[in-house]
């Protein structure tokens, strides 16, 4: 498959599978609660694909949502957040702007719930879609930050930071400091190789940057919420960051031996970790292809003005 090509065919594709994973399982899909610890809580999806992992901070402030899943996910989430908040929500922050973290946006925001995100999401849900409809208003996040920003909330400093072309460019990391508690967003796929969105501002380089810097906040007591996958640890979090640096070393000098994408795909360079690392959506081929353009493309950002 072409380099030009293969990045916005994974990110349709990515859309597809959430779409498609959601159809084939929703009879059974439920939200499996967390409790992480100090008032916060990790919701996950079973028995099918839910969307990204839901984080909960409940206290007598208020109730923060991280992340708000997919829209045929809205009364089962509603359903498993009230028991726990007994209250409704006040502020949602969206790590990303991909819809299986977003796609409750328009319902939460139509009932008043303040949404918080990096600038470059509410920028990319301005875009209209490929058929032309825009972002319903009540989607759109109000509130939104360059760097970072802080909820002083729930006897906790939860502090907002971007990290910049990681799994897009509009990346935030939610560290709850007083709880010893993060949530990645994307830029943890737990035991899974991650999908890195070229054409959204996401980068090779940058995707190990950021797990770097929240591997520098982790200590062997740090509970890490992924955006997909079980609850996680700073251990978990260097294997995914160091089985990346590898990739990138490991098709680097694929690169170097002038072998093109194709070549480089048929050596299977990848397969030592094709039994722990691939999932249905990014098996060894894909993180091959995704690793390869991630190098080739190491300059060019598809950002968002």
């Amino acid at each position: 498959m072409k380099l030009k090509y293969f990045s916005s065919y994974l990110t349709l594709l990515f859309g597809c599978f959430c779409a498609v994973s959601y159809a084939e399982e929703e009879p059974e899909i439920t939200f499996k609660t967390i409790e992480v610890g100090l008032g916060l809580y990790m919701l996950i999806g079973e028995g099918g694909f839910s969307g990204g992992n839901i984080g909960l901070s409940v206290g007598d402030d208020g109730v923060i949502m991280i992340d708000d899943s997919m829209p045929p996910m809205l009364d089962k989430l509603n359903k498993t957040v009230q028991p726990i908040a007994k209250k409704p929500i006040d502020y949602l922050i969206n790590t990303h702007v991909h819809g299986d973290h977003t796609g409750n946006n328009t319902s939460l925001g139509k009932l008043g719930v303040k949404i918080f995100a990096q600038e470059n999401v509410r920028k990319r849900m301005l875009i209209k879609n490929s058929d032309g409809k825009s972002t319903d208003k009540a989607a759109l996040p109000v509130f939104t930050f360059n760097d970072g920003m802080t909820f002083h909330i729930n006897n906790q400093d939860a502090q907002v930071f971007h990290v910049a072309h990681a799994h897009t460019d509009g990346d935030s990391v939610i560290y709850f400091k007083q709880a010893n508690i993060i949530h990645t967003g994307d830029t943890l796929f737990n035991r899974m190789f991650p999908f890195i969105d070229l054409n959204k501002g996401g980068s090779l380089d940058g995707y190990i940057a950021a797990q770097q810097r929240v591997l520098a906040l982790a200590d062997d007591q740090t509970k890490i919420i992924p955006g997909h996958g079980q609850l996680a640890n700073k251990a978990d979090l260097l294997a995914a960051n160091e089985m990346l640096m590898d990739a990138k070393k490991i098709i680097a000098e694929q690169i170097k031996k002038g072998l093109s994408e194709e070549e480089v795909v048929k050596h299977n360079p990848l397969q030592k970790y094709d039994s722990a690392w691939s999932w249905n959506f990014i098996n060894t081929e894909k993180m091959t292809r995704q690793v390869y353009q991630g190098i080739q493309r190491a300059a060019e950002y598809k950002t968002i003005e």
